[in-house]
C-alpha cells in the first residue's frame, strides 16, 4: 500500500512534575493525534526515520511522501535507531513506538474501510492467504509467520473511527516481535493516524502495562469548527 501522509506538523512536549517528567507527550501539528511515551524512550532521529520509512530521501518519490507526512519514532532502546522499528539491536529487547499520520488522497478517501485501517501502518494485516503465503516464500522476504492475536473495532468517538489490531511476525528470521497497531480515521474522512508499538513477544508480555499506557493514549480528536 502507497503510503499517504497528513499536512501536519509535529510538536513535542515534556510534562513537567514534581522530581521530574513521568512522560513525554506528543501530538500532531493539527492537534487532532496525541499519545504519550514514558520519558525514558528518548526521539528517533528524524531524518533517520524519514529515509527508514520513506526510502531513498533524494528520489522525488520518497520527497512526495516526505512532504505530505508527519511521522515520529520513540525507542526504549538507547542509542534510539529507526534500525530499530522492526526489530530491536543485537540482543536488546526493548520497546519502540511509530506514528504516522496520513493524509489521504481523494481516491483513497473512495476506498476507506476497517480492512483499509487495518492495512494503514507499514506492515500488510489484511491479506488473501495466497497473497501472503507468496510474500512469505519469497527469497529475502523478512517477515514470516504471521500470527493475529487480536482484531477490534474501537467504539466511534465524534465521528472518528478506528481500529486495534495485534499481531506476531518473526523478523529476519529472529525472535517473534508483536506489533500493537492502533489506526484512527480522522471525523472528516481526510486523514488516517497510527500508532505502531513493536517489542518482541516475551517484551510485550513483561512490559504489558507500560505498553498498555501507550496505546491506550493514543486518541484522534475532531476539530472545533
Amino acid at each position: 500500500m502507497t503510503l499517504t501522509a497528513a499536512l501536519v506538523m509535529g510538536a513535542t512536549i515534556a510534562a513537567a512534575g514534581c522530581g521530574g517528567a513521568a512522560f513525554t507527550y506528543v501530538t500532531g501539528g493539527d492537534g487532532q493525534s496525541y499519545f504519550k511515551v514514558p520519558a525514558s524512550w528518548r526521539k528517533v532521529d528524524q531524518r533517520s526515520l524519514e529515509g527508514y520509512v520513506f526510502g531513498d530521501l533524494t528520489s522525488a518519490t520518497a520527497q512526495a511522501r516526505k512532504r505530505l507526512s508527519w511521522t515520529a519514532g520513540y525507542d526504549a532502546f538507547g542509542p534510539p535507531s529507526a534500525d530499530h522499528l522492526y526489530i530491536a539491536g543485537g540482543d536488546a529487547d526493548r520497546p519502540f513506538a511509530f506514528a504516522m499520520v496520513s493524509r489521504l488522497t481523494e481516491a483513497e478517501r473512495d476506498k476507506v474501510s476497517l480492512d483499509w485501517l487495518r492495512n494503514a501502518a507499514l506492515l500488510p494485516v489484511v491479506l488473501p492467504e495466497e497473497t501472503r503465503q507468496k510474500l512469505e516464500e519469497a527469497p529475502g522476504y523478512p517477515f514470516k509467520g504471521f500470527e493475529l492475536v487480536e482484531d477490534e473495532v474501537l467504539p466511534p468517538a465524534d465521528g472518528v473511527r478506528g481500529v486495534h489490531v495485534v499481531y506476531n511476525l518473526r523478523v529476519l528470521g529472529g525472535p517473534v516481535q508483536t506489533f500493537d497497531q492502533t489506526a484512527y480515521l480522522a471525523a472528516d474522512g481526510g486523514s488516517v493516524s497510527v500508532l505502531l508499538v513493536r517489542c518482541s513477544a516475551a517484551c510485550y508480555r513483561e512490559r504489558a502495562a507500560e505498553i498498555g499506557t501507550v496505546v491506550g493514549s493514543f486518541k484522534v480528536k475532531r476539530l472545533p469548527g
